[in-house]
């Protein structure tokens, strides 16, 4: 994921090729939405739910419910890789300090920098995150319905951001490259952690990152 990341970011400082095309696909997609209400009230939801307050409620949420069942690694997983994926995303931004796109007529107004999104590294972090721990919860012919749901909505998350003129698509794809980047690596570590204590390696696609926590919980049938 180095080097899809290392692209955009070559792009990005360098003002490339593809940041023309950035500019002109932001133009294009806000003239297709600035003058209709209803997807814009819907496209504004959807950028509600990658938002800093609600992506702390999606993940204190579980880790108070963890933290009540004596599940502390899942719990610390679940913050030390949000925060984690937050600070990753600030610093990033701060470095690189991509202005956002600037409309006469704006949709909506969004402050910070725009590279590389923290809607979408932030979502793809979090929701990622919160499903690795709770998939044990979730009947075994449903998993796949309930991956494939996270990652809809965490790609809507990045349209939305798209669609409102807040970002660039090479924004959202930063941001879904380096999230996705520290996801794995930190599930990566999780299941070296493990090993060292015994324990067997895991699908976590398939399993969850902690299957065995499934047994003091009934599946969600």
């Amino acid at each position: 994921m180095g080097l899809p990341f290392g692209y955009l970011l070559h792009e990005v400082t360098s003002h490339g090729p593809l940041t023309q095309w950035d500019r002109s696909a932001a133009r294009s997609l806000h003239g297709r939405v600035v003058h209709h209400r209803a997807v814009i009230s819907l496209l504004k939801f959807l950028s509600f739910t990658g938002k800093p307050v609600f992506l702390v409620a999606l993940v204190g949420i579980p880790v108070v419910w963890l933290l009540v069942r004596q599940a502390r690694k899942l719990a610390l997983f679940l913050v030390v890789v949000s925060l984690g994926g937050s600070l990753i995303d600030t610093v990033v931004k701060l470095a690189v300090s991509r202005p956002r796109p600037s409309f006469s007529d704006p949709i909506m107004t969004a402050y910070g920098k725009s590279f590389p999104s923290g809607h979408a590294m932030s979502s793809l972090v979090c929701y990622g995150a919160a499903l690795l721990v709770l998939l044990p919860l979730v009947a075994r012919r449903w998993r796949p319905v309930a991956v494939a749901g996270v990652a809809v909505w965490v790609a809507a998350i990045g349209f939305s951001r798209l669609a409102l003129g807040v970002h660039y698509i090479s924004d959202v794809l930063g941001g879904y490259v380096l999230g996705a980047a520290w996801l794995v690596g930190s599930v990566a570590v999780f299941e070296v952690w493990r090993e060292d204590h015994g324990q067997r390696r895991t699908d976590p696609l398939a399993e969850g990152v902690e299957p065995e926590e499934a047994a003091a919980a009934p599946a969600i049938d």
